[in-house]
């Protein structure tokens, strides 16, 4: 099998300078770790993370590289494919670029990606620690955000800064992007890949405890909004309970769930996979008044889909069994819920096979763990879909161990930060080639 790594002869790393980045990687540990407690201690939930990428931007500039912030602009974004629609205010959102720009490359260009709004922190009084408090303890970082996915921004960021730190850097151009809407849109990677930057390959350091994606699923989030007749409780039987009709959608869709899981479905990434397909009921409102039949319910719902079926073919299959269920129900065929669609519209995603940067960091990997690293058939999406199928950048997932991503206590394993920044920077001095930092 051919050499992944095609670089100028001149720009290969010799031991002497890996075993450089090598040590720089391991001086810079406690930085590294002081850098994502800050970034944890920025709450950045939707629509708060103007802070954390205010810092994202100066630490961009401290490691030499040239930044642009790029708002969001929902209404040039609304036109792009890719695009997934909101319903939430859409000024103060922003992307930041960072930009390493070889003229002459020797190697290999490189785009890094990570994003820095979290979901929310669910019931505070069951964390062990703030949620936002950065707290360490027996190797773990505690945090909203600390796994998904800030750490694996202060990785790629620290595999850039120990080439520098070892007097060199990239002899290719290398791209930082730290983007917004990953947990709802993508609409902030999609904002990022507008600003034209296409590479070789590219890499998000999502906490896959440092394994390969090679396949993740679709994902639409949708609305179903039910309307009722309210009466006094006194005369309930006279009204139409719109909580119970949603809860008696909201369950039916239990059965698309089964179906889609069946094992004549499903690709063969996921033919293994003990429960690949879920059906989530994230948020749900309803009612007025305790003594009053309820006259609406909304609710929320999250569908997963696999490699294979579009967006578009998802929809139809929701409104296909939406109307057999509302058609064959003795109150909803005469009061018909509505449907919308709110926040992702995310394809599915599946990296090019065998790819040589795909390679290439399997074998960096396998050098420091002594076995080639597990791959991964995600049942999430991730940006990787943006860069791939609308920036035209190749791209896979590669990130450190974590637990409790949107539950209580998320939490990441600082050792494996160290060793994702260690693989990331002898791949990406691998790939990119290096040379003199300053060179020209």
């Amino acid at each position: 099998m051919s050499d992944p790594f095609d670089v100028r002869p001149d720009a290969r790393p010799t031991d002497a300078q890996l075993a450089a980045i090598d040590a720089a990687v391991d001086a810079g540990r406690d930085a590294r770790t002081e850098l994502l407690r800050e970034l944890v201690r920025f709450a950045s939930p939707l629509g708060r993370e103007h802070g954390v990428q205010a810092r994202v931007a100066d630490a961009f500039a401290a490691a030499g590289l040239a930044v642009e912030t790029i708002p969001l602009d929902y209404a040039d974004l609304a036109t792009r494919p890719g695009f997934s629609p909101v319903d939430w205010p859409e000024d103060g959102r922003e992307v930041v670029v960072g930009r390493h720009v070889v003229n002459e490359a020797a190697g290999r260009s490189l785009l890094l990606n990570a994003h820095v709004d979290v979901v929310p922190t669910g019931p505070e009084h069951l964390w062990r620690h703030p949620p936002f408090g950065a707290v360490v303890e027996d190797g773990r970082m505690y945090g909203r955000g600390a796994g998904d996915m800030k750490a694996g921004l202060a990785a790629m960021l620290h595999a850039v800064t120990a080439l520098h730190d070892a007097g060199l850097e990239p002899a290719s151009t290398v791209v930082l992007q730290s983007v917004v809407e990953e947990e709802c849109t993508g609409n902030g990677a999609l904002a990022a890949v507008l600003a034209g930057d296409v590479c070789d390959a590219a890499i998000i350091p999502e906490p896959f405890d440092r394994t390969i994606l090679t396949a993740q699923l679709g994902v639409l989030w949708a609305r179903v909004t039910v309307e009722g007749r309210p009466t006094h409780v006194l005369e309930a039987t006279a009204g139409v309970d719109a909580i119970r009709l949603a809860g008696e959608i909201a369950e039916s869709f239990r059965d698309l769930e089964a179906r889609m899981n069946a094992p004549a479905e499903r690709p063969a990434a996921y033919a293994d996979a003990p429960h690949p397909i879920n059906v989530n009921v994230g948020r749900i409102e309803g009612g007025e008044w305790t003594s009053s039949v309820p006259a609406s319910c909304t609710f929320d719902v999250r569908f997963g889909f696999f490699p294979g079926t579009s967006v578009a073919d998802m929809k139809a299959r929701v409104e296909a069994h939406l109307a057999r269920f509302v058609e064959a129900h003795p109150v909803l065929k005469d009061a018909p819920p509505r449907l919308t669609y709110v926040g992702f519209q995310a394809e599915p995603y599946e990296p090019p096979a065998d790819h040589p940067a795909w390679r290439g960091l399997a074998e960096v990997h396998a050098a420091f763990a002594g076995a080639p690293p597990a791959t991964l058939a995600s049942t999430a999406t991730t940006d990787a879909r943006i860069l791939g199928l609308v920036g035209g950048t190749p791209t896979t997932c590669y990130g450190p161990t974590a637990g409790s991503i949107h539950g209580v206590d998320e939490w990441v394993d600082l050792d494996s930060v160290h060793e994702v920044t260690r693989t990331l920077a002898h791949f990406l001095a691998r790939w990119t080639g290096v040379r003199p930092r300053g060179g020209a």
